[in-house]
């Protein structure tokens, strides 16, 4: 029974079966798949069904910005400086191109029909790469009617190709106020990386320099955007609503366009700066810096060729000189030595015999001519070196610092312009710092004569001065009229351009007027007697900075690279006065013939436009030389060719 043919198949049947332990494992991992494959369906149907939503409607929809035109910049009364006009942008849907290799014929034809080459649509392409592929990326700013034909022309083919209707800016031609206005362009990778810009998208507009810089917050306005319906190709068949864009706040300037008109012609061929400021409230009226650049070459596309132009230019185009430029100040220093040596009062009573130079720890320092005697009273219109390589021997490094800081030197001033310098101002302290060296007594006599270690600004400079002129009174200086802008935006700007900004230095009333009278008579009889201007009351000091030299006073003024720069800073009326204005002129030569007929202009400009306006006369009062007038002298001197200016009219 047991072998017949049934028995074994039962037996069989039964080794076949399997044991309880493998179903169970087998019924536990059928249910996890099921409950995975239920969990994963209740996740795409109940909790991501909203956002899957967005995604479907985004497959019909698409939200395109339209950008806000950016304020307008005006003058002090309201006449225009920086415009927008209307421009076309093309741009690139990614999701659409079919074949974005080299070798590409939609790439081929899209670059021709744009007068690009394929490498740059590629690398333009590139830098969008990490931008959400649904967003549309300018392809080409400020297209040619040839360029919107081409787009219109091949809607069928190329459905990747869109346009729209933007603001652009446009700047004053040549150059004008460049560094004061700045210019804008999109925000950079690094930028981007910048918390300070954690709002901006790739593609943005941004002020990169200037004025468009520092209050580009309140120029740039609010993006809008348009919900457009698209179809299957991603071209637009309609449109379901849209936000307005809101335009950027317009700005008015201190800057009068009389007064910077005046100074961009007497600057126009010079390398160098011209800084205008009322001191009465640090309105800047004028800033020039040269050489310029063109603006409006950043504002839409900036060509290769253009930037490595201006890049390696030895004169350095970017650089806005009025309050970046570092130099040795020359002879303008010796305002701040007067006043150190009057406060310190150790000038009142000095006088030296000027032989031509003076020896001071066995080394000769020259001087420009034989003055004879010279006290405070001559030592600024005759800007004798000898008086003032005696008066810093005796005032010592540390206390020719401690005036010099207090009126702002090696401080910025707070402007409210990017990247404003500091200049230096040398002390016992300083070269301990900064070279690990003590400081050597020789080191000072050349200090005396603003050579040496010391360096300034122009804007530096013409702050210092006119707070002297003004009983001590320095005002920060400032483009923009502080209630242009909102309260917070205001607290920002002091936070972030941060210097000496509003401060009193004491000063002694005979102290600071008799330096007053000393600048006006240096526009009468002394080292630019022949910028003179009747009926003006026009004082200033000139300044005459060697770059190379071991012999400080008569060296020669070197040529070329090498040639002196030229100063000179002057204010109407002498005292408390209405305009001061600083110039440098790179490579000038002496202040008295470069640089005083420059700030001459401007100020003649400056009183001709106040007499109009307000029939108000600056008549000189002349102060009695307390010397007699001396035969032309070396300092500063001027040549025969240059006459004093035509009386003002009435």
């Amino acid at each position: 029974m047991e072998n017949t043919p049934q028995a074994e198949v039962v037996r069989a049947g039964n080794e076949e079966k399997l044991a309880p332990g493998k179903l169970h494992a087998a019924q536990y991992i059928i249910a996890l798949i099921l409950v995975v494959l239920l969990g994963g369906l209740w996740r795409l149907q109940v909790i991501g069904a909203s956002n899957y939503r967005v995604l479907a409607e985004a497959n019909r929809i698409r939200k395109v910005p339209v950008l806000a035109p950016r304020g307008k910049i005006f003058d002090r009364e309201g006449r225009i400086l920086v415009d927008n006009y209307p421009s076309v942008t093309c741009y690139i849907l990614r999701e659409q191109i079919r074949d974005a290799g080299k070798d590409s014929p939609e790439l081929a034809l899209i670059a021709r029909g744009l007068n690009l080459t394929v490498d740059q649509v590629q690398s333009i392409l590139r830098h969008y790469q990490l931008a959400p592929k649904y967003e549309p990326i300018p392809l080409k700013k400020d297209i040619t009617p040839d360029e919107q034909a081409f787009i219109a022309a091949h809607r069928d083919e190329l459905p990747e190709l869109e346009t729209q209707d933007e603001q652009r800016r446009l700047y004053p031609s040549d150059g004008f106020a460049a560094h004061l206005i700045g210019y804008v362009g999109e925000v950079s990778e690094q930028m981007l990386d910048d918390e300070r810009y954690a709002a901006y998208s790739a593609g943005d507009v941004v002020g990169r320099s200037g004025v468009e810089q520092t209050y580009d917050a309140v120029l740039r306005g609010t993006d809008g955007y348009r919900n457009i319906i698209v179809n299957s190709h991603g071209k637009e068949v309609g449109q379901l609503g849209q936000q307005l864009a809101v335009p950027g706040q317009d700005i008015k300037l201190t800057i009068d366009l009389d007064i910077q008109m005046a100074a961009e012609r007497a600057l126009q061929g010079r390398n160098g700066a011209i800084v205008a400021m009322d001191p009465h409230t640090g309105e800047i009226l004028a800033l020039v810096s040269r050489p310029t650049f063109d603006p409006n070459a950043f504002a839409v596309r900036l060509t290769k060729s253009y930037w490595t132009q201006i890049i390696n230019d030895p004169d350095h185009p970017l650089l806005n000189k009025a309050i970046q430029a570092q130099l040795a100040p020359g002879s303008t220093f010796k305002i701040i030595m007067s006043v150190a040596g009057l406060e310190e009062n150790v000038a009142q009573d000095m006088r030296v015999n000027c032989a031509g130079g003076a020896t001071f720890y066995g080394h000769f320092y020259a001087c420009d001519a034989r003055h004879g005697g010279v006290d405070i009273h001559n030592a600024i219109p005759l800007s004798c070196d000898t008086f003032y390589y005696t008066l810093a021997n005796r005032l010592g490094i540390d206390t020719i610092a401690k005036y010099a800081t207090e009126l702002g030197i090696s401080q910025k001033t707070g402007i409210d312009l990017p990247n404003e310098a500091s200049g230096t101002m040398p002390s016992t302290a300083w070269k301990l710092k900064t070279q690990h060296q003590p400081w050597y007594v020789g080191e000072t006599i050349s200090v005396g004569i603003g050579q040496g270690a010391v360096t300034v600004t122009p804007i530096q400079l013409a702050r210092a001065l006119s707070g002297v002129a003004s009983g001590g009174v320095l005002r920060r200086p400032h483009v923009v009229f502080p209630d242009e802008v909102p309260a917070e935006l205001r607290q920002a700007i002091s936070e972030n351009f941060p210097g000496s900004g509003e401060k009193t230095v004491q000063l002694s009333t005979s102290n600071w007027q008799l330096i007053t009278d000393a600048m006006a008579q240096t526009t009468i009889t002394g080292t630019a007697a022949a910028v003179h201007m009747a009926n003006i009351d026009f004082a200033g000091k000139t300044g005459t900075a060697q770059l190379v030299s071991q012999n400080f006073g008569a060296k020669g003024m070197g040529s070329g690279a090498n040639r002196a720069n030229a100063w000179f800073v002057g204010m109407a009326p002498r005292r408390n006065p209405d305009i001061v204005v600083a110039v440098l002129v790179e490579h000038g030569g002496f202040g008295g013939a470069a640089s005083a007929p420059l700030a001459a202009q401007v100020v003649n400009a400056f009183v001709l436009k106040k007499r109009k306006q307000e029939n108000n006369l600056y008549i000189a009062e002349v102060p009695k030389p307390a010397a007699p007038a001396p035969a032309t002298t070396a300092t500063d001197p001027q040549p025969a060719a240059i006459k004093p200016s035509s009386p003002a009219a009435e």
